[in-house]
């Protein structure tokens, strides 16, 4: 008897020691509120009955997710890594990112504290990457914080099929990162048309150094949704892609830069995009976007945002030759009631000139059809 305890006293401490050498980890978001926007259900051509609305929305702040993420020491300093993480709706169960078990992110790969990390599956692009990070809309702002149509991705509205990507190491305080996303399509008449459709790549930068944080990223996608294996498919496509009355996008290129400074209870942020995209048949729209963003822990539990995003663009289609311009006003209050919890208040104003298709449109709040728009986003985030 006292044997058989021995031998497994000793089988326990070996599968104790094999646990610590890996590790599973489950995580998750909950976050919903109640919007208020004065003026939606409009259409581009500007002819829709747009009015008031109130709404119960899921993932304000931060998409509402779980997700598994995973690390086994292979040795050397070397680890295999992968990450699951699905997107939900949490006033109806219903699995975002057109209904992907793990739409937000599917990935797996080895990562070395000296060499970087190399992952594969479904990932987010060196724009999200090394710049979104800096957008009030992607902090404390809500997704209606976003430039308008999301137009550069930094609020992340689509991410990457079929990818394969490079992150280098932390070399003090610099890294960089690649990704390439295939289309699955293969060449057809030996033009190469089939596998350049629908694919993508991307690259970024970044540095930080004390209160000083830096970023840059470039992405670039062609002819994305055109088919059903590629990097995007047609639910992916952020509404700038399609907006404008236009067919689908033939090519985009997003490039950004930004960083920020953190001084005391108070951090300074700069983003800078600009975003063009072709449309297949002819025509385009261009996008830059400045923000200037701030906040500031009034209390270790309370903390104020502000910012503001002047968006000019270039839209030219046949003989159309518009110039929309967008002025947005983002105001936010957050309470931590905890390390997890916390409850916020947003109010966001945006203003488009009459050459804007539809009017005012804030990220995910439909055209007002009117040159003024105004939402009130209150709710409350869990982590765990």
């Amino acid at each position: 008897m006292k044997k058989s305890l021995l031998a497994l006293g000793v089988l326990g401490a070996f599968a104790g020691a094999a646990h610590a050498q890996s590790s599973v980890t489950l995580y998750g978001i909950i976050d919903g509120g109640f919007t208020y926007v004065n003026k939606t259900g409009g259409n581009v051509s500007g002819t829709g009955n747009a009015a008031k609305n109130i709404s119960l929305n899921s993932g304000n702040l931060q998409g509402s997710r779980w997700g598994l993420k995973g690390a086994e020491d292979l040795g050397g300093g070397l680890k295999a890594i992968f990450v699951l993480e699905s997107g939900f709706n949490i006033n109806n169960g219903v699995s975002a990112q057109g209904g992907r078990l793990f739409g937000r992110q599917a990935y797996v790969g080895l990562s070395s504290a000296t060499a970087g990390t190399v992952s594969i599956g479904r990932q987010y692009d060196s724009v999200v990457d090394f710049v979104g990070p800096f957008a009030s809309g992607s902090q404390w702002a809500t997704y209606s914080g976003a430039h308008p149509f999301d137009n550069d991705n930094l609020n992340n509205s689509f991410r990457v099929n079929n990818s394969i990507k490079y992150t280098t190491a932390n070399y003090n305080g610099f890294h960089a990162g690649a990704l390439y996303g295939f289309s699955n399509s293969a060449s057809t008449g030996g033009t190469g048309t089939g596998f350049a459709n629908n694919r993508a790549w991307s690259v970024g930068m970044g540095y930080a150094n004390g209160p000083l944080t830096l970023g840059a990223g470039y992405l670039y996608l062609g002819a994305p949704g055109s088919n059903s294996s590629g990097v995007l498919l047609s639910g992916d496509q952020n509404t700038a892609m399609t907006a404008g009355g236009l067919a689908s996008s033939d090519k985009a290129y997003i490039a950004s830069a930004g960083g920020s400074y953190a001084f005391g209870p108070a951090t300074v942020g700069l983003v800078y995009s600009h975003s063009k995209y072709d449309y297949i048949g002819g025509g385009s729209w261009k996008f830059d976007n400045v923000e200037l963003n701030g906040k500031y822990m009034l209390t270790p539990a309370l903390q104020l945002g502000l910012a503001y995003t002047y968006t000019w663009t270039k839209l030219a289609s046949g003989t159309t030759d518009l110039s929309p311009k967008y002025h947005q006003v983002n105001l936010g209050v957050d309470y931590f009631l905890s390390k997890r919890t916390d409850t916020y208040l947003v109010g966001l104003w945006q203003h488009a000139n009459n050459d804007a298709p539809g009017g005012a449109s804030m990220n995910g709040q439909g055209f007002a059809n009117s040159t003024n728009q105004f939402a009130v986003t209150a709710g409350i985030r869990h982590k765990f």
